[in-house]
């Protein structure tokens, strides 16, 4: 795997999320980088529900009691594994890009 450099820990919210755009498979994708403490993960910035973004506004989203809620339809998403734990697409996860935190710095795999 041939991973490129994204972004560094100490730029990415804590309990939080941060958005990105990168060439993932071939096509520029934009990305939620959500991160609690020491854990960071990667998704695809779609909804399971509907395929839409989960965005209030460009760059800006909805943390609720620790939860990422979609803007569309309410479904929240715990953070950083990205499950869906209510609302329409209860049980399904995000789409998952592979990443790596190495040394305060996240890598993605764009493949």
């Amino acid at each position: 795997m041939s991973f490129i450099f994204v972004a560094s820990l100490d730029t990415l919210p804590e309990g939080g999320v941060h958005e990105i755009r990168a060439v993932v498979g071939g096509e520029d994708s934009s990305l939620l980088v959500l991160r609690q403490g020491e854990q960071v993960r990667v998704f695809h910035n779609v909804c399971p529900h509907a395929g839409r973004s989960l965005e209030l506004a460009p760059g800006r989203f909805l943390v609720d009691q620790g939860l990422l809620v979609c803007a569309a339809h309410g479904a929240c998403f715990t953070i950083p594994q990205g499950d869906c734990v209510s609302g329409p697409c209860r049980g399904q996860s995000l789409s998952e890009v592979s990443s790596e935190l190495r040394d305060g710095q996240l890598w993605i795999d764009p493949a």
